[in-house]
């Protein structure tokens, strides 16, 4: 590299993260605001290229004139095994909906498993069994890997990292800078059920009825929104952060303001009620089951329609709208009527939750 000042580490300035933060914090994996600048300020500048710098879900590239999507994501889940999913499901399915996020058909996975000494064979069993199930149940094949074992003490039972490529059909392209005001915003059901589930297991908090994880493939309900639309503007998962997180992150790159309806948006009644026990905000839980659609206005019904009518999209609804006012924020018309502003995720809530 020798003395070239352009890099971000050896340049006058460093990059905010070191300056603010000269350690990692939890936070920095949380999905919200110091995720956000980590990857923008320090990681995103390093490796700038072309198919990088839109940091959607996936990178889209051209091989031979086939357009491709390509995903990469590592799962640290604590526990392992949760109600409604294990590590396994929910690294297969993660992979799937990011390469499903870029209008993609997902097609091939890698795996790679990091594993600590003294994890139980029968519990590695139980996690590679489950992702042959899953990867059945998306459609794509298992077809590259890796296995890595650590020692005792120095991993937390096993880590597990998926990559996926999948086929863009000729016409579709989703981006923040196709949205366009007066474009319906929809979601495919309740939100909240992932984050809540995890951590009220993990702290073995008990309600009425058990909360199971959202984890699902969306792909199959992304090829039915395409089968009533070619308007489709955008689509992204509300992962990591959360639903406001995710809509912050579209409002700024659309330059645009986006306006919910709180009264709209599906919310548990056992969700709700384990957000108010622990403090948390529903709208920042993490979700691994749910789309969020941008569609154009005179398309929106058909869209809902065709959504409902897909297992993963039973509950879905149009929870906001695109405007020109208040560009890059996220507002949100409350429950008693009153305005809101709904910015990304500070902090971290729930460590550990994918």
């Amino acid at each position: 590299m020798g003395n070239d000042n352009s890099h971000p580490f050896t340049g006058p300035v460093c990059p905010v993260p070191l300056q603010r933060y000269p350690q990692i914090l939890l936070a920095h994996g949380s999905g919200g605001k110091l995720t956000d600048q980590l990857i923008r300020e320090l990681i995103a500048p390093v490796f700038s290229n072309p198919a990088l710098d839109p940091l959607h879900d996936g990178a889209l590239v051209d091989a031979g004139g086939v357009r491709l999507a390509f995903s990469t994501d590592s799962y640290v889940i604590n526990p392992i095994f949760f109600p409604g999913g294990d590590i396994g499901r929910l690294a297969v399915f993660g992979t799937v909906n990011d390469l499903a996020m870029c209008a993609a058909r997902p097609a091939w996975l890698s795996a790679g498993f990091i594993v600590e000494e003294g994890f139980p064979m029968e519990d590695l069993a139980r996690v590679v069994r489950s992702m042959n199930e899953a990867a059945l149940q998306a459609g794509v094949a298992i077809v590259t890997g890796d296995t890595k074992v650590v020692e005792r003490g120095k991993g937390d039972k096993i880590y597990i990292n998926t990559a996926g490529i999948g086929l863009v059909p000729g016409g579709r392209k989703v981006s923040p800078a196709a949205v366009r005001p007066g474009d319906a915003v929809l979601i495919n059901g309740a939100i909240g059920l992932h984050g809540v589930a995890v951590m009220s297991f993990r702290e073995g908090l008990r309600f009425s009825s058990q909360v199971e994880s959202d984890c699902a493939p969306l792909n199959t309900l992304v090829e039915d929104i395409y089968s009533v639309s070619p308007n489709v503007r955008m689509l992204r998962d509300p992962t990591r952060g959360g639903l406001a997180s995710a809509l912050n992150e579209i409002a700024r790159e659309a330059k645009r303001g986006i306006l919910l309806d709180e009264h709209a948006i599906p919310v548990t009644e056992e969700v709700r009620a384990a957000c108010e026990l622990l403090g948390l905000d529903p709208l920042y839980v993490a979700n691994e089951g749910k789309c969020l659609v941008f569609v154009s206005p005179g398309d929106a019904d058909a869209v809902l329609s065709a959504m409902r009518k897909n297992p993963a999209g039973k509950g879905s609804a149009i929870i906001g709208t695109v405007t020109e006012t208040h560009p890059g924020r996220v507002t949100m018309k409350t429950l008693v009527g009153g305005d809101r502003i709904v910015d990304m995720m500070s902090g971290e809530q729930l460590p550990r939750i994918c």
